[in-house]
């Protein structure tokens, strides 16, 4: 008979992930999007596969969920939302360049790049973040075992040190939901 796995260990085991989440760094990426918020300073997010996932739904959340009725709105926009677009520059360039073709189609200084990547090593998404910062943006990024070579590359790097990628991307979940929810918690709706 085969032995069913217990799942309050994975729970566990996420639970001490979050624990050791850096908090810190966590307040730095509020803070630059608050001051984003405030100036109407756009807000880039992008990523692969999962992280591509997480970087529309914070999109929404920043988007959407934190519209207030005082007429300021985050001006934040996912760029793996555009197939089309991704891959159109993946066939007729290459696919390294999807995001950052798209940010020199729209950044500018003192815009936010927002990079999430559980290894930190996407091609495409180091290439991004190479161009924001030379761009003059503010480059930030959610990462996780060693933070790869995005970690250093970003201005502020929250990153989750684990090696599972399950959980990696459940506190990346988790870490967007704190970021969004401080925002909607501004105004009491949440």
């Amino acid at each position: 008979m085969r032995k069913m796995p217990d799942c309050r260990s994975y729970f566990s085991s996420l639970s001490q992930t979050i624990e050791r989440l850096p908090f810190v760094d966590i307040d730095g990426v509020v803070d630059v999007l608050m001051d984003a918020y405030e100036n109407a300073r756009m807000i880039f997010l992008f990523g692969n596969g999962g992280s591509a996932a997480l970087a529309s739904h914070l999109a929404c959340d920043l988007g959407k969920g934190t519209v207030n009725g005082s007429g300021k709105r985050f001006r934040v926009l996912s760029l793996t939302d555009n197939v089309p677009l991704m891959t159109a520059w993946a066939n007729d360039v290459h696919y390294e360049d999807i995001f950052a073709q798209q940010l020199e189609n729209y950044v500018r200084p003192r815009d936010v790049a927002f990079a999430i990547s559980g290894s930190g090593n996407s091609p495409n998404v180091l290439r991004a973040i190479e161009y924001a910062n030379q761009a003059g943006c503010r480059t930030m990024a959610l990462t996780g075992r060693d933070g790869g070579r995005l970690g250093p590359m970003a201005q502020l790097n929250i990153q989750v040190s684990v090696p599972h990628m399950g959980r990696i991307e459940d506190a990346h979940m988790i870490v967007c939901h704190m970021i969004g929810y401080y925002f909607m918690d501004m105004d009491g709706k949440a």
